[in-house]
């Protein structure tokens, strides 16, 4: 089984607190995966390797994602030639996105909003950067995210970016206290979005994730 790539449809962007709460409250069981990360660690490119060119938006200016944006997507199986479809949720960053103080606050409203909200189905996804692993907001929004009870998986993004051994093995020997101090997280991959390393691995954890999620 894989995720068809290109398939994905976008549905609509949210910015506004009422309209999230009403969606979320008219779809409380639906079934997916939602992508959060600190500005600059390439979510955007991420989501568009996973599921195919041109589903997010990808801006040269970081944290320009300013809504929750909803995609369906597909996931084929090709023995059983069946398609089924989820939810994918690319969810407004964390961090130093140079935006007003009023977009900051709108920003939070709507992540305490979609995280309140949102089936317990959903698998959060949440992006670092591999050169520069669990940095103060990256702590702060695990410490934010424990009360939620979501599943959720780390993805070091750019690890093509790591030359030397020492740095990869830096950042593998975190995996021991990532388990220990967020209990919560129940998986950690390695990929690179632009050179496409752990990739398939990252795919088979979502589509494995969102296919054994029961179908009500």
């Amino acid at each position: 089984m894989n995720i068809q790539k290109g398939k994905s449809e976008f549905l609509m962007g949210i910015d506004k607190v009422d309209q999230l709460t009403e969606w979320l409250n008219e779809h409380p069981f639906i079934n997916g995966v939602a992508f959060i990360g600190r500005s600059n660690v390439g979510k955007s490119s991420l989501i568009n390797s996973l599921f195919g060119k041109k589903t997010a938006r990808v801006s040269k200016t970081p944290g320009r994602t300013r809504q929750v944006n909803i995609f369906r997507f597909v996931v084929v199986n090709q023995e059983a030639k069946t398609e089924e479809s989820f939810y994918l949720f690319d969810v407004p960053g964390y961090g130093h996105a140079e935006v007003s103080k009023e977009m900051s606050v709108n920003w939070q409203n709507l992540l305490d909003t979609f995280f309140q909200i949102c089936s317990e189905k959903i698998l959060l996804l949440n992006i670092q950067d591999a050169r520069h692993p669990l940095q103060e907001p990256d702590l702060v929004f695990q410490d934010y995210i424990k009360v939620f009870d979501l599943e959720t998986y780390v993805i070091f993004n750019k690890v093509d970016k790591l030359k030397t051994q020492s740095e990869r093995s830096r950042l593998k020997n975190l995996m021991p206290n990532i388990y220990s101090s967020f209990k919560w997280v129940k998986q950690i991959h390695f990929a690179s979005a632009e050179k496409g390393d752990g990739l398939l691995a990252v795919e088979q954890s979502i589509v494995t994730y969102v296919m054994r999620q029961p179908k009500t």
